[in-house]
């Protein structure tokens, strides 16, 4: 944040609203990495049928959500203040960002509709790899797009982010990246937790005669 707010410059064309890109961008890479990272879970959860791989995979894919939900929370104002709209159905990264979301909407309501803890593993992780395959198309898509409304800074059509909006950029990137992999830890071992003493409470009742409080 103070690299944000008192290093990186004001960029000339639309001033410091700008700066909203330094959490927009890193938010919605993140995101994207969090939906692939949960398709790659959920190969070895097919692999291996070790249950702690479906885990992994819900959790990144969970979190993802959360993220995406702040992305297109950040870009609808980023949009307002530059382009005057809240959103442009016209802009093909914003739509086909907002179609991989939505895809992953229906992960959870999928994945809890199935009782059987098996099959609601085994279905989750297709699901999970079958929705990852699309965000690299997501990511080809914004590429070869024609329309340049969404600003692309990557690239020798729109020129190098200088020296210090580019490094204020990569710690933005590395610290989102962080919270993160922070979050995805804590949470896994919040339930990890809470599944041991699911199964501790299980023992104690198949020991206790029933009857005896």
């Amino acid at each position: 944040m103070a690299l944000v707010f008192f290093y990186a410059p004001i960029d000339a064309d639309q001033g410091f609203v700008q700066k909203i890109f330094y959490i927009h961008v890193p938010l919605a890479i993140v995101a994207l990495c969090g939906w692939v990272a949960g398709g790659v879970f959920a190969i070895q959860h097919l692999r291996t049928g070790d249950r702690r791989w479906d885990l992994r995979s819900y959790v990144a894919i969970h979190l993802s959500l959360i993220f995406g939900v702040a992305v297109l929370a950040t870009g609808s104002i980023w949009a307002k203040a530059s382009w005057g709209h809240w959103w442009v159905w016209g802009e093909p990264t914003l739509v086909s960002f907002l179609i991989v979301f939505l895809l992953y909407c229906t992960y959870q309501p999928m994945r809890f509709s199935i009782s059987d803890p098996g099959k609601q593993a085994r279905y989750a992780s297709v699901f999970a790899i079958t929705a990852g395959a699309f965000v690299p198309l997501n990511f080809v898509a914004v590429r070869l797009a024609t329309p340049l409304v969404h600003p692309r800074v990557f690239t020798r059509v729109a020129g190098q982010l200088p020296g210090s909006m580019r490094l204020t950029f990569l710690v933005s990137l590395l610290a989102v990246a962080l919270i993160f992999t922070t979050l995805w830890k804590l949470e896994l071992t919040s339930k990890n937790a809470s599944d041991q003493l699911r199964r501790l409470r299980r023992r104690l009742e198949e020991r206790v005669p029933a009857g005896v409080s």
